[in-house]
Order: structure tokens, then C-alpha cells, then sequence
């Protein structure tokens, strides 16, 4: 069984920072692309940014200048540094890990954090 816990959520002042952390742990034989979704009240869960096993990353266009992800393999753990916060980005955000079950043939599943809240006033 994986366990994924995120932290470093909380409320902040609109143009102010935040870094979200999200580790993986358990029964893990490897992972191929980890990342961050949010969900607003009253709306669909979105893409924030996702990166991949070779380094290679993908944003949403909200938040492409001013957000950056990163993750360390060895520690299983994501991360995304969020700046110049603005009141829309308020939301739970959810960390997202795709395990990697066998290589040959290739299969993996997804599974998600609980989310962290993410308050920013204006």
C-alpha cells in the first residue's frame, strides 16, 4: 500500500509565497510522474503542473510564470513552489503519483493525496 501526504498549505497575503511538499511512501517499485491538481469551491479538480520520471514538466497557463515544480526520486517527494500568489489560486490542492507497477509490460495506477488548503486574501 503508498501512502501520499501533503504539506505546506495554509493562508497567505495575495503576492506572497507558499511550497507545498508531497511524499510517497509504502510499497513503491517505482514512479513515473508525480504532480499537483487543485479544486476551488464549486469547481472541476485542474491541472496545476505535472513532471515527469526524465525532468520534463508541464504547467497549467495560470500559473506557468509563477509557479515551479520539482521533485527529488530518491526521497519519492514533489514539490511546488508557488509565488506571487494571487486570490484565485485559493483551493485544496492535491498531489497526484503515478506508481509505476511493472516495466514489461508497462502498468501503473494513480493515487492521490487528501489535499492541503491553499488560502490567499486580497
Amino acid at each position: 500500500q503508498v501512502h501520499v501526504v501533503e504539506s505546506g498549505g495554509g493562508l497567505v497575503q495575495a503576492g506572497e509565497s507558499l511550497r507545498l511538499s508531497c511524499a510517497a511512501s509504502g510499497s513503491i517499485f517505482s514512479i513515473n510522474t508525480m504532480g499537483w491538481y487543485r479544486q476551488a469551491p464549486g469547481k472541476q479538480r485542474e491541472l496545476v503542473a505535472t513532471i515527469h520520471s526524465t525532468g520534463s514538466t508541464n504547467y497549467a497557463d495560470s500559473v506557468k510564470s509563477r509557479f515551479s515544480i520539482s521533485r527529488d526520486s530518491a526521497k519519492n517527494t514533489v514539490y511546488l513552489q508557488m509565488n506571487s500568489l494571487k486570490a484565485e489560486d485559493t483551493a485544496v490542492y492535491y498531489c497526484y503519483v503515478e506508481i509505476v507497477k511493472t516495466r514489461v509490460p508497462y502498468a501503473s495506477y494513480d493515487t492521490w493525496g487528501q489535499g492541503t488548503q491553499v488560502t490567499v486574501s486580497s
